[in-house]
Parts: C-alpha cells; structure tokens; sequence
C-alpha cells in the first residue's frame, strides 16, 4: 500500500470506534436482508435504504470527527434553533395525515422534532456540565422545564412516538446528572395521580391504542389489527423461523406497516427465535459499548451525553419490540439500523457518531 494511501485511510479512521463500527455494519446488513423480505423483494426499497444507509455512515464520520468540546459549544444553539422551528411548525406547520408535525422552509420540508432528539440531551449536558460545582434542586427543576417544553410541543402535533423517546433521552440525563430516587418515586406517583388528566387530553386514536393494548380482541379488524397481526408472527416463527422470504404473515400481507414500524414481526418470523436473540445480542453489545465510552467519558457533558444516547437507544429498541410483542401500545417508533427510512437512521447515527468523538478524542479538556 502507498504511504499517501495509508495516511489517508489512518486519517479517516483516527476517530471511529472500531468495536461499534463492526456492530452498526451487522445491524444495517440484517436490515437490508429483512427489508428485502418485508418489501416483497423489491430492489428499489432496498437500493433506496442502502443510499439512506450511506449518508447516515457519513453524517456519522463527521460527527466522530467533531470534538466533544465544540459539540459543547453548539448544544444551546442548537437547542434554541429546535425551539424556533417546534414554534414554527406549530404556527405555520403542513398537515399530513391529521398531524403538523413538517415544516416548508422553501428547498425542502424538515420535521424539527428529529433534531430535539439530539439537541436536547445535548443542552441538558451543557447546562448540568455549567453547573457541576454548585448542583442543586433548582438545577434539575430548570433541567425538567428544558425537558418538557419541546416534549409538549411535539406531544401536541401530535407525535407520541417522537415525544416519548425526547422524554427518554431528557430523563435520562436528569438521572444521571445526579436526580435522587426519593424525586424520581415522587414525581411517579405525581404522574400516577395524573393519569385521569392526562386521559381526557389524549387524542381518540391514542385512547384507542392505549384500551387495545389491554384487549387487542375488541376490534381485530381496526385499532387491534397490528397488535394481532404482529403477535401471529412473531409467534408462529417458532425456534428457528420459516426461513428468509417465506413468512406467510409478511407475504400474504397480513403484517401493516412491516418495512417500518413493524419490521421486527417479519424478522422473528422469518428467523424465528434464534435470530431474534442474535439481534438482541447484537443490541446488547452496541448498548455496553456505549456505557462503557460513558463510564470512561472525561467529563461531565462527555459523560451525560454518551450515557443519554446509549440509553435511548436501548429505549428505541425496547419500544419498538414490546410494541410488536403486545406488551405495549402502538406509538410509532423504529427498530433502530432496521426500520426502512433515512430520518430516524440519520439521527440514529448521529448519536452513534457523538459517541465515537467522546471514545476517541482522550486529550479533551474542561473549558
């Protein structure tokens, strides 16, 4: 090899973890191979998220590439960009499908809420990273009210899938930014007391999953079709599945939405159980690596941030796959490097990237 060629190739692998570069490439590949499956072999789907698939390994490169103190630097702005734009879309937002949740800024149109997915971790490590030295409750009562605002804005276009996984991401950094349990069990049973509250301002359609979740039977041709459909095929899989390309459920299409939400229901078909595992120890070695660049994060916003991505994107999959396991509510959420689409496979990376700059920059210090 050329000295120029092995520069080159030292230079754009300086700040990629290796570990979770291997782990990232696995799980796209099982989703190519399930997505051909679940698209009836369609080439062009399939062509279509492997371009999708480039990008986001792109986007994460440069995200790698960027140190975690001017990630620092950019998380406010960030956040208050997301803030306009949430405004925005609730202001001047297009309607699709009974949602506003797009926003046409002339070239393209954008959904702001894929951005609070990473620029509220972001702001919340920043503001906890300011304050380290003189942390108290005020702090994390500031810290919540950064939470909530963009969470309610998304909650109210609606998207309950999205708003769920921010909450999440929000929570998390509370949690580990030091948020005693006596808090946490305090402000449950405050939630808990709420419930009848909260009931009479959900949307119909989100009532309707929520009582569908407890009795899938009651209407099995319309709001309790995909809880059924996908519970037959996961099930029906067996140990060792109906082999790729002959799950009955995915190919007579009994499955909805199955390059999407309910892409998992076509793999433990196909796959069966053996292969669920296998994707779930693949899951589980993504989520170690990432705590374990957590716990050797060199500072606080380092280590806020990478703890706030790893555990949502344990929460990504944990929803996805208890949503088509029946054991919770429809809410719209992708099976992280699996799912057919480039948005949520783009902000995926994106935080699979920051991870990388925070393993990989080591001469980081406190600014």
């Amino acid at each position: 090899m050329k000295p120029w060629i092995r520069r080159v190739s030292r230079r754009l692998a300086e700040h990629v973890d290796g570990a979770l570069l291997a782990a990232v490439l696995m799980a796209m590949a099982l989703g190519a191979v399930v997505l051909y499956s679940a698209s009836n072999a369609s080439v062009a789907r399939v062509t279509a998220q492997v371009m999708n698939m480039v990008v986001a390994l792109g986007i994460m490169w440069v995200f790698a590439n960027v140190a975690p103190q001017h990630l620092r630097r950019l998380a406010l702005p960030l956040y208050v960009l997301g803030l306009a734009l949430l405004a925005g879309v609730a202001l001047f937002g297009e309607v699709v499908n009974g949602a506003r949740r797009w926003l046409d800024i002339g070239v393209t149109r954008i959904q702001p809420s894929e951005l609070m997915k990473i620029a509220v971790p972001l702001a919340l490590a920043w503001y906890f990273d300011r304050y380290e030295a003189t942390l108290r409750l005020s702090n994390h009562a500031v810290g919540a009210l950064m939470l909530v605002v963009p969470v309610l804005l998304i909650a109210r276009q609606p998207d309950l899938g999205t708003a769920v996984l921010i909450a999440a991401s929000g929570f998390f950094v509370l949690y580990l930014a030091g948020l005693s349990w006596r808090i946490i069990g305090g402000l449950g049973a405050a939630g808990v007391a709420s419930l009848p509250l909260v009931w009479s301002l959900l949307h119909d359609y989100q009532r309707q999953r929520l009582l569908t979740l407890l009795d899938p039977s009651q209407d099995p041709l319309g709001a309790g079709y995909h809880t059924i459909q996908s519970t037959i095929a996961v099930g029906s899989g067996g140990l060792t599945g109906k082999g790729w390309l002959n799950g009955t459920q995915t190919h007579l299409d009994f499955i909805p939405e199955r390059t999407t939400d309910f892409v998992f229901a076509v793999f433990s078909e196909e796959f069966g159980l053996f292969g669920s595992v296998l994707l779930l120890a693949l899951f589980l070695f993504l989520i170690a690596r990432g705590m374990l660049i957590t716990a050797n994060a060199p500072t606080i916003f380092a280590r806020l941030t990478a703890g706030a991505i790893t555990l949502t994107f344990f929460t990504y999959a944990f929803v996805n796959m208890g949503m088509v396991s029946g054991i919770l509510p429809v809410v719209g959420v992708p099976l992280p490097f699996v799912s057919y689409g480039g948005t949520s496979l783009v902000s995926i990376c994106i935080g699979m990237g920051i991870l990388m700059s925070i393993a990989t920059h080591k001469k980081l210090v406190q600014t």
